[in-house]
């Protein structure tokens, strides 16, 4: 029995002293992942080629002459959908984060850290393209070892050379495709063509970007993903024995033993070959169970199958399961709390996709001048005067007209009786609403004034009249 090695999640926690990148003495571990093979590796690649076609294709798509996704923080300016909105729109942004935080709290319990393994940039950038440009220079996690040992030959320099060359290629292009979702295709073609001292600002955003992706890509790696990244410790709150994560059968695999002995000895189906721990991006052993550092590339699932296959045992032993699952033996299942999660995080993204589409292209705002009372017009009117703040949200130029809704009276605009808006801009102006004294029955009376553009109505605001007190 001196083969057989027991150290899953039930026997030993030591493992969870420390994340898997830090020694004893506290330096970090590099992390030399053997490139994984298999069907969810192939599915994940297809996947990221539609990512990458999706981050750089975007910024060139228009709607309306306007970028469908702009961040521009400077200007505080932000387009969604080809929809722009301003810090007037903050509640919509902060109703957005409120969506965001509440969809990841429920899919996160619901799937785990699906979201990770298969949609997050920093999982798709580095997996999928530096690590494969890895691959393809320095080879796979064997020779990259060997590499690192070797003395500096004239080979060893133009491999690592060229790898830090492309490395920092990749980088500045992404830099310049990351700056154009905050200021647009547009500018940032200007910035790459026009004269660079026209464009200090912009030029020194690239390479400032490209230094940052290239420190996080380069040398960085995994870190961000379990040092920076809050989401991996907000597993241990959001995550329950029903959610489905990427998880090792133990049941079916302890004690684990040496392949020729497992017979002998009634071992379980794990051999103890630790390609799983091989495989790993973050260089984890996902039998120990579910840890911070895990975020479910489904690396270790290819290279288990890989191994079950070649001793003809069943595929599975890793997989996607929960912890009930595994411990009553039993399939993952898409339960009745799955399914209303999923159904909640529909909901909440129809609210607010409902939110988003049916929004004011005009915004206005209708304040009563403070300090003023009311003015007496003769014997048989009384006025007051207002200013009102507009924002055209719209890509063309807009003459606004202030109209009387649903009361007798007129309106008395102090200069041009049109604001003129300018597209994507503000303007104001102050006018004076006048009202027949009969028709006064209070000191406060609510009035809705008609916001028209060429004659059509393009919105309705609400706003209190003061008259004298009866």
């Amino acid at each position: 029995m001196s083969d057989v090695k027991h150290t899953n999640i039930i026997e030993t926690e030591a493992f969870r002293d420390r994340i898997a990148t830090v020694d004893e003495s506290g330096k970090r571990k590099w992390i030399y992942a053997y490139q994984p093979k298999g069907k969810f590796y192939n599915i994940r690649t297809i996947l990221s080629v539609f990512y990458f076609l999706i981050f750089f294709g975007l910024p060139f798509i228009e709607v309306d002459a306007r970028p469908l996704f702009q961040f521009n923080i400077p200007e505080a300016k932000f387009i969604l959908f080809g929809k722009i909105f301003w810090p007037q729109d903050f509640f919509i942004f902060g109703l957005t984060m409120v969506t965001f935080v509440f969809f990841i709290v429920l899919f996160t319990a619901a799937f785990g850290r699906l979201f990770c393994g298969w949609a997050c940039p920093q999982t798709n950038f580095m997996e999928m393209m530096f690590r494969r440009v890895e691959y393809w220079v320095l080879g796979d996690a064997p020779a990259q070892r060997q590499l690192k040992k070797a003395p500096w030959t004239g080979k060893k320099i133009f491999k690592v050379g060229l790898k830090h060359v492309l490395f920092f290629l990749l980088s500045f292009i992404i830099a310049n495709f990351f700056l154009a979702y905050i200021i647009g295709i547009k500018e940032l073609e200007k910035i790459i063509t026009e004269p660079v001292t026209e464009h200090v600002a912009g030029f020194a955003s690239i390479i400032v970007f490209s230094g940052v992706f290239y420190g996080v890509y380069a040398f960085f790696r995994e870190q961000a993903c379990t040092v920076v990244c809050p989401y991996g410790r907000l597993q241990s709150v959001l995550l329950d024995k029903n959610s489905m994560i990427v998880a090792y059968d133990y049941k079916r695999g302890e004690p684990r033993g040496n392949f020729k002995k497992q017979a002998e000895l009634n071992l379980g189906d794990c051999i103890d070959c630790h390609q799983c721990v091989k495989v790993c991006p973050t260089g984890i052993d996902i039998r120990n169970g579910v840890q911070m550092e895990c975020v479910g590339c489904t690396a270790c699932i290819d290279a288990c199958n890989h191994i079950m296959d070649s001793i003809d045992k069943p595929r599975g032993l890793i997989r996607y399961a929960s912890e009930n699952s595994i411990a009553k033996g039993e399939p993952l299942h898409y339960t009745t709390r799955m399914k209303l999660y999923t159904g909640l995080c529909f909901l909440l993204l129809a609210v607010l996709s409902v939110i988003l589409l049916t929004r004011k292209d005009v915004d206005a705002t209708v304040i009563r001048t403070a300090g003023m009372l009311y003015q007496e017009r003769g014997t048989d009117s009384i006025s007051n005067l207002y200013n009102i703040r507009m924002v055209n949200k719209t890509t063309q130029d807009l003459n606004i007209e202030i109209r009387l809704v649903d009361a007798q009276g007129r309106i008395q605009m102090a200069g041009n009786p049109i604001i003129k808006m300018a597209k994507e801009a503000q303007a104001a102006g102050t006018f004076f609403v006048v009202l027949p004294k009969e028709n006064i029955k209070q000191r406060k009376t609510m009035i809705r004034l008609a916001i028209f553009e060429n004659g059509k109505e393009i919105t309705i605001t609400k706003t209190n009249f003061l008259g004298p007190a009866l």
